[in-house]
């Protein structure tokens, strides 16, 4: 191969690295949005699964807004599914702002099973949990912008005790 073909190669590979790199970080923001839980409330559901609305604050702590357009909501117990959902909400968290989203949550009899043992079996006053999502929505880049949230459910003592 001539030398100045080689050269030119190398410097395309060098202009489209530079390009992927700063594009990427053209489609994303800063800092990763903040997803917390704020509410859980009974919906109905089916006969076979229990469903709540499980609210979420997003915090956005860029310096644009974030406009969002559906989300998705994985949540785990003890290291199992318990349940997950999704929204087709629409909206927009302003810069260094915030807003709740609500969306629906599903958990299945076996997963309302599969906890009910575990929690038996095991430690009865924690519980890990993870929490896990995307936002969805123009100008979130490929992937939208996922959020995880891990921690642990503490069970009151004495709250699980026969009445005396």
């Amino acid at each position: 191969m001539p030398l100045p073909r080689r050269r030119l190669l190398a410097a395309g590979a060098a202009l489209a690295a530079v390009s992927l790199a700063t594009g990427c970080a053209g489609f994303g923001f800063g800092e990763p949005v903040s997803v917390v839980v704020v509410g859980l409330d009974p919906i109905p559901g089916e006969s076979m699964e229990a469903r709540f609305a499980l609210r979420l604050r997003v915090q956005n702590p860029n310096e644009q807004a974030l406009e969002f357009d559906g989300i998705h909501v994985e949540l785990d117990v003890r290291g199992s599914r318990l349940a997950s959902g999704v929204s087709a909400q629409r909206g927009t968290v302003a810069r260094f702002g915030e807003t709740v989203v609500t969306v629906p949550m599903s958990v299945s009899v076996i997963g309302i099973i599969r906890q009910a043992v575990d929690f038996a079996t095991g430690p009865r006053v924690r519980a890990d949990y993870a929490m896990r999502g995307r936002l969805a929505g123009p100008g979130l880049g490929f992937g939208g912008a996922r959020f995880e949230s891990k921690g642990e459910l503490r069970i009151p003592e004495g709250l699980l005790e026969p009445a005396k």
